[in-house]
């Protein structure tokens, strides 16, 4: 297997939760070695939120919960309290190793430790450091703590989530710590390149609210230059119609009609030729305007014909549609499994554990799974002995001093 793009890159990760973890998640994919350094005896918080757990080899849980399992893997785990003289020393000789520093703290709380961006920068020049926390660095919210739902909330996208008559809805999964660990790895690599170039470290400052409204995106551009709030829409499209859910005789689809060819293909395809000509829907502005008179014609339309009639029927005339599918599906479909987008590794408190792969494809350097997402402190050893030549008794010593 070819070495990954980071191959030689090393982070310290002291994240828990989901958006930091993320992050470095994708760093590992990509070959860096990541060191998670978690706290001696409770470690990251997310391994004890289930059911589910992984099994072990007795077919007893084994308190590895899926939540943590699915933003862990292609790390080593190692114990460190960094409350201790010693631990704080520890993890300084470690840094010293290391490439990158990734830490989610509340803002203020390393500083406490003696491991804040000032004295890390000054004793690691080199050393890339990046903050996730809830509202930033800065601004009246800096103290504060932040969580995902919160970050939903006031960053505007539950107030177009969710149907026009119904109440705010948060995404299903946690957005915006899924998005600020995607922004965060980009920040690290552009980090990265500048170390490179100058030989100098910097201070990478990630908010869960910021990265959340840079992914409104469009809706939030729509508003600046119309002035007009943005609004609920279920499963519509603020600027494209029709470009949403519709219930087939057997299930839903979606029908996403990008432009004016294309729609006039579907109207040929359904048996309304007779729309594409009419003024009122010729064009996308015009059915954007009138879609309350457009959109009850096409749901009636696609309510007479099970859904492979629609997905099979429209796929050769270049129309895009697809199936709502439940995880389930999902996971089956042929081309998600042609994309080996679930991988099984060797796990070491059981055989093996499937996990999602990396979506990112690279043909020189590709992406992997080299690890299963360690046990707590799995590795507190073998990387002090890799990384610092303490051999088996200089470990030993730490451990009974309740530094590891």
């Amino acid at each position: 297997m070819p070495k990954g793009a980071l191959d030689g890159i090393r982070v310290l990760d002291l994240t828990r939760i989901l958006a930091g973890p993320s992050a470095t998640q994708m760093l590992g994919d990509l070959g860096a070695d990541i060191i998670k350094v978690e706290r001696p005896g409770i470690g990251d918080d997310t391994r004890r939120w289930g059911p589910p757990y992984l099994a072990g080899r007795d077919g007893k849980a084994t308190g590895e919960s899926a939540y943590y399992l699915s933003a862990n893997r292609n790390k080593r785990s190692i114990t460190v309290d960094l409350a201790s003289d010693g631990g704080r020393e520890l993890l300084y000789r470690l840094l010293a190793q290391c490439d990158v520093l990734v830490e989610n703290f509340k803002t203020g709380d390393l500083d406490r430790y003696g491991l804040g961006w000032d004295e890390v920068a000054q004793r690691c020049p080199r050393l890339v450091y990046c903050s996730i926390t809830g509202f930033g660095q800065t601004g009246p919210y800096a103290e504060r703590a932040g969580y995902d739902f919160l970050a939903q909330g006031m960053g505007g996208i539950m107030s177009l989530t969710g149907e026009p008559e119904g109440e705010p809805v948060k995404v299903g999964i946690g957005n915006a710590d899924l998005v600020t660990g995607l922004y965060a790895a980009v920040a690290i690599l552009a980090a990265l390149r500048h170390r490179d170039r100058t030989g100098d470290g910097q201070r990478l400052d990630l908010a869960l609210l910021d990265c959340q409204l840079a992914l409104m995106t469009y809706e939030a551009q729509n508003y600046l230059l119309s002035g007009a709030p943005p609004v609920r829409r279920g499963n519509g499209h603020p600027n494209i119609v029709p470009y949403q859910v519709f219930a087939a005789a057997d299930g839903h689809l979606i029908l996403a009609v990008g432009n004016d060819t294309q729609f006039a293909r579907f109207c040929a395809f359904a048996g309304l030729a007779e729309l594409a000509r009419d003024p009122r829907f010729a064009t996308n502005s015009a059915r954007a305007a009138n879609r309350e008179d457009l959109i009850p014609i096409i749901a009636a339309a696609i309510a007479r014909r099970p859904r492979a009639y629609w997905l099979d029927g429209l796929a050769p005339l270049g129309v895009p549609a697809g199936p709502v599918n439940s995880l389930p599906e999902t996971l089956a479909d042929p081309q998600i499994v042609a994309r080996d987008m679930v991988v099984t590794v060797p796990h070491a408190a059981t055989d093996r554990v499937p996990l999602l792969a990396s979506p990112m494809k690279l043909s020189a350097t590709p992406s992997d799974v080299r690890r299963a997402p360690p046990t707590l402190g799995q590795h507190t050893e073998e990387v002090l002995a890799e990384l610092l030549g303490l051999d088996g008794p200089a470990a030993e010593d730490l451990r009974r001093r309740g530094i590891i």
